[in-house]
This record gives structure tokens, C-alpha cells and sequence, in this order.
């Protein structure tokens, strides 16, 4: 069995932050968001994975993510000529590497924090041509949602519905053996949507509508989604309540205080200064005469001083100098500075990117 996992899209609920890098790349819990994806599909047993990628972008995707030999790993890149062709499309440009096995699609941008390997092993064992994972879900309008007969069987797949007929919703796992190439090809071959994408959905539809066996299969673990930003601060706190392995791997002077589930890398100085946990604190860090307040992140090479800052996630070469109101809820992108402003407290100056949230 072989996966797809993709790179491509567009990003743009993650604008300004995604203008200047595909939004798989950047940090959720101080790990780039495409990690997690990965290292489910390794630990699931598949060893072999087409990542899909948008034109012009293959040396970036292959800066960050290497051969795959860091996660025991395969990787076949596998371009995507149109990045709104859709995720059915996804699946048709990698026909050709999948070499006729099963696989699975695993969205880049989601995260089964307790692995995948029960869906996988589930559907191999069942041998069917198709399986749709589902989650319980309050908000399953924005998402899409199964249909079922009388005996629990799949009948259709609706995108984005109005009123949802139950409270599940189709999140960003799915599984197919050969035979849905078939779909691509001939008469009654599945077409764009009104989008102008080839949906996911409509594989399934095809698959359904011409004999071939599909199942559903609830994934009961927790489901993250940081495709925007209060879902990507959410993600944070939750991966580091969860997966933090504290540990100190610099010298902490006598005038700082560490308490909580901290992790803090090599290089890093630390001053005069107070961190809370859980705070993750990559290398080449200077924190001096500061406080750094629980589910905070911190790329590497970045600088705080005379400020406070919680709940955040600072990406690489971040400077927070000497800011007086304690900086929360934030995400600050990649060698951002965010300065004090000389003692006019009455006013604050921005220098900021297209379609940024301020809150003051």
C-alpha cells in the first residue's frame, strides 16, 4: 500500500503568512504542520509516499522534506500542473507511481493525533475498493458529510451542506485501491464542479453508482484542522499539552525562572527572565529581562527582550524588543520585529503584511 500526501493549493486562509511559503511548511508546535502527516503514514506501515506539489515548487518542497529517508521512507514528487484542479485530481496525477496498489490521500494540512493505522488496517483487511473516514463534528456545515441508508450504508457525500442531515463530517483521509482510476476515463468519466475542481467526493459517487464497494469507517481519536487562525492556535496548545517531551539543552542562569513541561534547545540565552510552561523553545534563542507565558512556540534565531508574550506561536528570527502590553494570542511571522516605541505610550506603530488580524 502507498500514500499520496499533498503540498500543493493555494493557502489563502492562512494569508499574509502563506504568501511567502506554502502553509504545509509552517510551524504548529514548533514542527512544520506536513510533519505530522508523515510521520501518521510511517507509523500506519505504508513505506512509500507521492507528494504533489504545485509548479515552481519542487525545490522548496524538497529542501524541507528530503528523500523521506529521515522517517524510513519513500517520497515519489509528483507535480500537480493546476493547484485548484482539486483533490480528485490529485489522485489521477499520481496514478502512475501508485504502480496499481491501494493507497490512502492524506491531506497535508490535517492531523490524526492518534495515528491512522487502525483506518488502514481496516481497510486492507476488508479489501475494499474505497473507504471514507468521518469524524464527529459540531460545526460539519463548512465540511463535508455523509449520507447513509437504513443499515449504515453509504449512499452520497454532500460538500459544505446547508443542513446537515447528522453530525458527522468527511475530514482528510481517504482510501482507494485501482479501480477508481476507472472514473477518470470514458463515459460517464466525473467531471468539474461548479468550482471548476474535480471533487473528492465524486470518485466516491462513481464508485458507489457503478457496483464497487465503499465503506465508512469513525475515527474517534482528535482531528486537528489549522487551515485558519484561531484553528492553527488551537492546534498549538493542544500539541503541546500532548506531545511536549521537556528538556533543557542550554545553561539557564540563577535569575530565571522555568517551571512547567518546557523544552529549550541548544544556543539559547536566557536572562533575568520567567518561562511558564508548556512553552517549546527551539535553538539560537536569546530571552532576556522577559516572560514567556504557557502554549507559546519559538523558531529558532529569534529575540525577546523587555516584553511578554503568551499563547503565541513566533516563527524564525523574530525580535520582540522592549514592547510594554504583553503580546497573546499571536502568530508572527518569520523575521518579524515588533518594537516599543520609545516611551509614547499613547500610541502603537504597525508595519505589517496584506490581511493581517490586529487585535488591541
Amino acid at each position: 500500500m502507498k500514500a499520496i500526501i499533498p503540498t500543493g493549493g493555494m493557502g489563502t486562509r492562512m494569508r499574509p503568512m502563506s504568501f511567502y511559503i506554502n502553509k504545509h511548511f509552517l510551524p504548529v508546535a514548533n514542527k512544520p504542520l506536513i510533519f505530522y502527516p508523515i510521520e501518521a503514514v510511517a507509523d500506519s506501515g505504508v513505506k512509500e509516499i507521492c507528494i504533489t506539489y504545485n509548479p515552481g515548487g519542487l525545490d522548496l518542497v524538497k529542501e524541507y522534506l528530503g528523500d523521506g529517508s529521515r522517517w524510513g521512507l519513500k517520497f515519489n514528487y509528483v507535480v500537480q500542473e493546476s493547484p485548484r484542479g482539486g483533490l480528485a485530481d490529485i489522485v489521477r496525477v499520481c496514478e502512475k507511481d501508485l504502480e496499481g496498489d491501494k493507497f490512502l490521500l492524506h491531506l497535508g494540512d490535517n492531523i490524526f493525533t492518534d495515528g491512522i493505522k487502525l483506518q488502514v488496517d481496516r481497510f486492507l483487511k476488508e479489501k475494499l475498493n474505497g473507504m471514507v473516514t468521518m469524524v464527529k463534528h459540531k460545526d460539519n456545515k463548512r465540511l463535508g458529510v455523509p449520507v447513509f441508508d437504513k443499515n449504515g450504508k453509504l449512499t452520497d457525500y454532500l460538500e459544505k451542506p446547508e443542513n446537515p442531515p447528522n453530525d458527522f463530517a468527511i475530514p482528510g483521509l481517504y482510501f482507494f485501491d485501482n479501480n477508481v482510476f476507472k472514473c477518470f476515463e470514458g463515459k460517464g468519466k466525473i467531471t468539474p464542479s461548479d468550482r471548476g475542481e474535480l471533487e473528492i467526493r465524486s470518485p466516491y459517487m462513481w464508485l458507489i453508482k457503478n457496483g464497487f464497494r465503499i465503506d465508512v469507517v469513525e475515527y474517534k481519536g482528535k482531528w486537528l484542522d489549522p487551515g485558519k487562525f484561531d484553528d492553527w492556535i488551537d492546534s498549538n496548545q493542544y500539541l503541546l499539552d500532548r506531545t511536549l517531551d521537556p528538556k533543557i539543552l542550554s545553561d539557564v542562569g540563577n535569575d530565571s525562572k522555568i517551571s512547567g513541561r518546557v523544552y529549550v534547545g541548544k544556543g539559547c540565552v536566557i536572562k533575568n527572565s520567567e518561562i511558564r510552561g508548556p512553552v517549546s523553545i527551539k535553538d539560537n534563542v536569546s530571552i532576556i529581562d522577559s516572560y514567556v507565558g504557557p502554549y507559546t512556540s519559538i523558531d529558532e534565531d529569534c529575540l525577546i527582550e523587555g516584553s511578554k508574550i503568551e499563547n503565541c506561536v513566533l516563527m524564525t528570527n523574530v525580535k520582540i524588543l522592549k514592547v510594554k502590553q504583553q503580546i497573546d494570542n499571536s502568530l508572527i511571522g518569520p523575521e518579524a520585529e515588533i518594537s516599543g516605541n520609545g516611551g509614547h505610550k499613547d500610541c502603537y506603530e504597525f508595519f505589517v503584511g496584506e490581511k493581517a488580524n490586529i487585535k488591541l
